[in-house]
């Protein structure tokens, strides 16, 4: 149990050696061999409030490691409440910064501007003090030293003209001529492997089809013969935080979790 800022107090209680139901789906789609067991750390976080005024309701986690002291247990959920504050700040790279929208050709143009973009976040969080909250008529006021970086950026063009520059003024000039009408590219741009591009079968049946797709272009025979009745009973994505089967030498109580 602690005493938290924005959650108020956090309690947390623990089940070890709790092991998820598996599915042959996703993952685990082409495997053909009887399930693993993988045991892990059942987590229950229950918090006072919400930031944002909800009801809060219990948070369910699951840790792969097992044998987790209170510390431990500790840590896997504050880390789980820090992950947040990251994706937020992936999603203000991108959409407010501009991370994804230059079409790079290489990697290393691509780290370049990468490290322009941390220079710039680190640039907007410097200048939080002095920035001005100019907000828009539906967003809240915000306090001194508690702008976001999105809000900081809108009163940045008011503070450029103040800020020293180490360059010199850019010269006048014209635009280029260009390429010729009607000219090629004489060196085409390099072609850069994207990844893995196939889409993953979400069902045994739409796997199994595939499979018989392939072996009846490849000229072999198909199995229709094959017994699908041995396969693992299929369960929506609804069951699996009730999914959590506990040994048989852990505590009874904690067969009957339900997510929150």
């Amino acid at each position: 149990m602690q005493v938290t800022d924005r959650y108020g107090t956090a309690r947390a209680m623990a089940w070890d050696r709790i092991h998820p139901r598996l599915t042959t789906r996703s993952a685990w789609i082409d495997h053909t061999d009887e399930l693993p067991i993988i045991e892990g750390t059942l987590i229950r976080l229950q918090v006072d409030r919400l930031p944002g005024g909800g009801d809060p309701l219990p948070l369910w986690l699951w840790s792969t490691a097992t044998g987790l002291n209170r510390e431990d247990v500790d840590v896997r959920w504050q880390a789980f409440l820090r992950r947040f504050d990251i994706e937020h700040l992936f999603r203000l790279m991108k959409q407010t910064l501009g991370w994804t929208r230059p079409k790079l050709r290489t990697p290393e143009a691509g780290e370049r501007w990468t490290w322009l973009i941390i220079a710039a976040h680190t640039q907007i969080r410097l200048l939080r003090e002095a920035a001005a909250d100019l907000r828009h008529p539906w967003e809240k006021p915000a306090g001194p030293g508690r702008l976001t970086p999105a809000r900081v950026r809108g009163g940045f063009r008011n503070l450029r003209p103040n800020l020293p520059c180490p360059a010199r003024a850019p010269k006048p000039s014209r635009p280029g001529p260009g390429r010729p009408p009607g000219s090629n590219t004489r060196h085409p741009a390099t072609r850069y492997d994207v990844g893995k591009t196939t889409r993953r079968p979400e069902s045994i049946t739409e796997r199994d089809q595939l499979r018989d797709g392939a072996r009846s272009q490849n000229g072999t025979a198909s199995p229709a013969s094959r017994n699908r009745s041995s396969a693992m009973p299929m369960h929506s994505a609804t069951e699996a935080p009730s999914a959590l089967i506990p040994p048989s030498s852990g505590p009874p109580e904690a067969a009957n979790v339900h997510a929150g």
